[in-house]
């Protein structure tokens, strides 16, 4: 059996950990950062922010619409939020998981986000990682 690709990405916050952690619950503010790229149209936004709740998550792209799907497993405001991630499509096994863990850092914040793949997904860890960098850096910006 081969190990889990796990990937972890930090990122600084000016900015409480309360706000912090409550962006990824908002469906306004998720939909200014969570899975949005610079020329795509977010179309879809709903959260429904509580364990065992799901969110969706649309955005159109020149290559067609982007789907993203999540399941609720831990919500701690304001220091942990895990949820099971999923692009379409959505099938069962396509399920990843991914852990936000937030702590107060003088005035602002520190974030960790970490997400666990399966192995068959190993190709598209430079790519995921890219991808939760870009998301964290536009969270940054709405926040600050």
């Amino acid at each position: 059996m081969t190990a889990p690709v796990i990937l972890t990405v930090t990122r600084d916050f000016d900015a409480a950990p309360e706000a912090v952690f409550d962006a990824w619950l908002d469906p306004a503010k998720a939909g200014k950062f969570l899975f949005k790229t610079p020329d795509g149209e977010m179309r879809t936004v709903e959260i429904d922010a509580r364990v065992g709740g799901r969110a969706l998550i649309v955005e159109r792209r020149a290559s067609g619409d982007a789907h993203h799907r999540l399941k609720y497993e831990v919500i701690d405001r304001p220091h942990r939020l895990v949820f099971l991630f999923a692009a379409d499509p959505a099938e069962e096994g396509a399920w990843t998981r991914v852990s936000i863990e937030i702590a107060a850092k003088g005035q602002g914040a520190t974030l960790i986000l970490t997400h666990a793949m399966d192995p068959e997904w190993a190709a598209y860890e430079d790519q995921t990682r890219k991808g939760w960098t870009m998301i964290l850096d536009t969270l940054a910006t709405i926040l600050e």
